[in-house]
């Protein structure tokens, strides 16, 4: 009974999912295109959704949808996932970010990094006009964009007190939620697309090892919840263990949800009951994690 509801809930939320507010992550640079294999002619932004008002609860989680560094699944993986948590009272924050194609003509490392970096920064710089705690700001990714989500979560920008703007903040998340993400760019189970893509087809052994996060991850990373299938044949699920072990060796608190179904690029699942049930376990684990600090 409680997944029909969640589902339904699902389905129905991702209908009305409207973003309030759109900001340009580079204003004045128009040549920074989002491009990709789609060609997609927008520059690197954000869309802002407000949370429901009458459920509010001053938390926020930046949204990075994935596609394999070469196109965004910004429904699905997006707009659908704002509905959801909004209607659990987040502010929820929908990233375009930049991408590459096969011709290798669009954008490689750190291009990605440096949006989701900026993104997360230009989001805690708003904190006090969007009603949110600055220091309750997650992180939630899919596929490649789970493991540009992973990237923001082990390999932080410092704040700089005297700074202006959003560089005045961290670009550390409060917590992360990584969904059958992509991890390693290194070993036999990595998703050869994203590496090619992310760092180009002649990139050296020490920058793919560089940039597989679970070698990152360290006493700062945040707190982090993983959910994969076990039946995944896009990113193998040793994507998601190596990254939970890497936690668990430098104690980092860590859940992590393994399912017998679902292959690869489910997102929120609407109409499967048992894999549905990650989303709730998402906002309660978020809840429990928050309140501890």
């Amino acid at each position: 009974m409680k997944n029909s509801v969640v589902a339904a809930l699902l389905m129905i939320s991702s209908l009305h999912a409207t973003a309030q507010e759109r900001i340009d992550l580079y204003p004045g640079q128009p040549q920074l295109k989002i491009a990709g294999g789609r060609k997609v002619n927008d520059v690197p932004h954000i869309d802002h959704y407000k949370a429901r008002a009458d459920k509010k609860n001053g938390m926020a989680i930046l949204i990075c949808p994935g596609g394999g560094y070469t196109h965004l699944a910004v429904d699905h993986e997006g707009t659908a996932v704002a509905a959801f948590y909004t209607e659990q009272g987040f502010d929820a924050i929908v990233l375009h970010y930049r991408l590459n194609d096969v011709t290798q003509s669009g954008s490689r490392y750190p291009a990605q990094y440096n949006d989701v970096t900026n993104a997360m920064r230009l989001v805690k710089s708003k904190a006090a006009a969007w009603q949110i705690d600055p220091e309750k700001i997650g992180v939630l990714g899919f596929s490649a964009g789970g493991h540009l989500a992973s990237t923001l979560a082990t390999m932080h920008i410092p704040a700089k007190p005297n700074g202006s703007g959003p560089e005045k903040w961290s670009s550390r998340p409060a917590f992360a939620i990584l969904v059958y993400p992509v991890i390693s760019m290194s070993e036999s189970f990595r998703h050869n697309g994203s590496t090619v893509n992310l760092l180009g087809p002649d990139a050296t052994a020490e920058m793919k090892d560089s940039l597989s996060t679970d070698k990152r991850v360290s006493a700062a990373t945040p707190p982090t919840m993983l959910v994969h299938s076990s039946d995944d044949k896009g990113v193998p699920v040793e994507n998601s263990l190596v990254f939970f072990n890497a936690l668990r060796k430098h104690k980092i608190p860590a859940t992590m949800h393994i399912y017998d179904h679902g292959g690869h690029g489910f997102g929120m699942a609407p109409k499967d009951p048992v894999l549905n049930s990650w989303p709730a376990l998402s906002v309660e684990w978020i809840k429990s994690v928050l309140d501890k600090k």
